[in-house]
């Protein structure tokens, strides 16, 4: 029997490296929006008061930068004054002559992951599921509690036998909040309007432990507590840990970019086969090269868990599913937009994505 502890962490829209998420998420969707075929890449950093907005973009569309981060970190919740600072040029034509062909070509070389596992009805890790969900209800739980300030962060441990959670034996949850509440509130609110409200009970039992508000007070928050930057929680965007990433993160990029597009789809295979049955856990490997439209590569580990043979996997998956970007693009519907959505809460586990949807194979 393998027993072991397996922990997974979140942040709400209000930490500052989903700020910035967010705001080039935007950026992004008010590009597709006049132009589906704009090639973006247009990051954010924010400190204190100054966001700094800065890439490359080559669209047509008219864009308010300033104008789209302000609205941004006023939706979160964050009513301070913001300087916006906006450096975006066109996007390199060297790099465009390489995407623009007859064929849409990958935006850049990279390898991709895509994960799933059959713990969950999302068919997604409990841990990162479970943290991503105390996320929301902590995001959420500002309307009804004004001393909860929008920066946050969960965390979720479980424990495994033999690979199947049995167990969650710790939940851990940071707040940012306003100077005028008790710790002895912000535990009890949090404990029982939140914990208790979002995880199915039959993962928790006496002997899990709760760590809220661990470090005592936390007022000082978002980008005036520390920095943000856009693609730092890639992590967080993914499996929790559980499952590889290819490093490259999500947020600013357009579908053109297999950073992006080739991880979405990369995770609609792994859902797909793990839903027919065919494995119990799957993770798959793509790999692609600037310029050319198919993937270089495409492996899978089962971990042991398959219920056919890997190679019938394999046949599989390339009779069911095309790789080359210009399909991904129009199998998933991604020159749409949707993206300031995936930029918190995470991009996988959430059925209101194409690339969550099951393909019958």
């Amino acid at each position: 029997m393998e027993r072991f502890l397996f922990t997974s962490e979140s942040v709400t829209d209000g930490h500052p490296d989903k700020m910035c998420d967010q705001i080039a998420d935007a950026i992004l969707d008010a590009a597709l929006s006049q132009d589906p075929h704009s090639k973006m890449a247009v990051e954010t950093t924010i400190k204190d008061e100054l966001v700094l907005v800065y890439g490359e973009a080559n669209t047509k569309a008219v864009i308010d930068y300033a104008a789209i981060a302000k609205g941004v970190i006023k939706d979160i919740g964050y009513t301070e004054d913001y300087d916006v600072v906006v450096k975006v040029n066109g996007q390199s034509k060297e790099i465009y002559n390489a995407v623009a062909q007859d064929v849409t070509c990958a935006g850049d070389q990279g390898l991709m992951f895509g994960y799933a596992s059959n713990e969950t009805e999302e068919l997604m890790p409990l841990a990162i599921i479970t943290a991503h969900q105390l996320s929301r209800a902590l995001s959420e739980a500002k309307k009804r509690f004004d001393w909860l300030r929008p920066d946050g962060k969960t965390q979720v441990t479980v424990e495994y036998i033999n690979h199947k959670p049995v167990r969650i034996t710790a939940v851990v949850v940071s707040t940012q909040h306003t100077a005028d509440v008790t710790h002895e509130e912000i535990c009890d609110v949090v404990l029982n309007e939140i914990i208790l409200k979002t995880i199915d009970p039959k993962w928790l039992d006496d002997n899990t432990k709760y760590f809220i508000n661990p470090s005592g007070s936390f007022i000082v928050g978002g980008s005036f507590g520390d920095s943000g930057t856009t693609g730092r929680k890639i992590v967080v965007d993914t499996y929790g840990g559980m499952g590889r990433i290819g490093g490259g993160c999500f947020s600013s990029k357009d579908p053109s970019k297999v950073d992006r597009s080739a991880a979405y789809y990369a995770r609609y295979v792994a859902k797909s086969v793990v839903a027919a049955g065919l494995a119990d856990r799957l993770e798959i490997q793509l790999a692609y090269a600037i310029g050319h439209s198919h993937p270089l590569s495409v492996y899978i580990e089962t971990f042991g868990s398959e219920k056919i043979d890997k190679e019938d996997i394999y046949r599989l998956i390339h009779a069911n599913f095309d790789f080359s970007v210009q399909n991904i693009i129009s199998e998933l519907n991604l020159l749409r937009p949707i993206y300031r959505q995936t930029a918190v809460f995470g991009h996988f586990g959430r059925p209101e994505f194409p690339w969550e949807q099951v393909k019958q194979l």
